[in-house]
């Protein structure tokens, strides 16, 4: 019995090896913080792709959609760590004078690149994490929310060194393709409440609707639409968390829906719920 089962914990650790079979856009209420020790992969993460190298610290604020794309051939090796941030402030309170969840708050997501003694004590702090989370003792209970706190210390400390790559930056990085998908999520994030069409992105970025076609699916594992209505469905759950009350039509319309009954369907398609339903389970 892991920590997690035994004393209800809203923090779970995770380390593992095995390849996603395919691309996942997932969302999620908690606050994520992603290690990668090998393999090939990008991620994902809003509207950005970030190739990863070993020693690479992602921290998400969870409801933002990200998905890795990996190669399969490879070993994929990472640790997870989901928590509840009010949890992780319950934790924080006084004496402690820091909010060390600042990272998570204000830039939402940040791609550190770990290297040297910091890449060796992050990967240290999580061996220990994730040994004393497979326990179930009160010390080990105790010794591991400690460690957690230690972790979200050190995070902090690196975030203030400087060398992160937030979703923020206008940094362009990679070849031509890696531009030209960038492109392209820059045009869906701002425009992706209007009506979008290959046409439409075909005039404004001045592609070739069949290579953006090509490119996008390349890169990022997904075609352009179902980017596209993964955004739109994940902003909706957003609205819905912050107003459980807010009318299911005028969300769709507010997320790029033109008819309620087309929201409807790719709401269900995408959650396996409908938007009435995952409302009512918020209240």
């Amino acid at each position: 019995m892991s920590l997690r089962d035994k004393f209800q914990l809203p923090l779970e650790v995770i380390y593992s090896e095995k390849p996603f079979p395919k691309p996942v856009f997932h969302s999620h209420p908690e606050y994520e913080i992603y290690y990668f020790h090998e393999g090939a992969c990008s991620y994902l993460i809003g509207d950005r792709i970030y190739t990863l190298e070993p020693g690479d610290l992602i921290l998400m604020h969870g409801m933002t959609l990200h998905s890795p794309k990996v190669d399969c051939r490879k070993p994929y090796c990472r640790s997870i760590i989901h928590f509840d941030p009010s949890f992780a402030h319950e934790l924080l309170r006084p004496p402690f004078a820091l909010n060390v969840l600042s990272p998570f708050q204000n830039i939402h997501n940040i791609r550190l690149r770990l290297s040297g003694q910091r890449k060796q004590e992050v990967e240290q702090q999580l061996v220990t994490l994730h040994r004393l989370y497979a326990e179930d003792s009160l010390l080990a209970y105790n010794r591991f929310l400690i460690r957690f706190l230690e972790l979200l210390h050190f995070v902090y400390d690196c975030c203030e060194a400087g060398g992160l790559d937030s979703t923020g930056s206008t940094t362009r990085t990679g070849g031509p393709k890696e531009q030209h998908v960038q492109r392209i999520m820059d045009y869906l994030e701002a425009h992706y409440t209007e009506d979008i069409h290959l046409e439409v992105l075909e005039r404004e970025l001045h592609l070739n609707r069949y290579y953006m076609t090509k490119i996008f699916k390349e890169l990022t594992g997904f075609t352009i639409f179902s980017y596209l209505y993964q955004r739109r469905i994940n902003q909706a759950k957003i609205l819905f968390l912050l107003e459980p009350e807010r009318p299911v039509t005028e969300t769709g319309y507010d997320t790029g829906f033109k008819h309620p009954s087309h929201f409807t369907r790719a709401f269900k398609r995408i959650t396996g719920m409908t938007p009435e339903s995952y409302r009512r389970g918020l209240t």
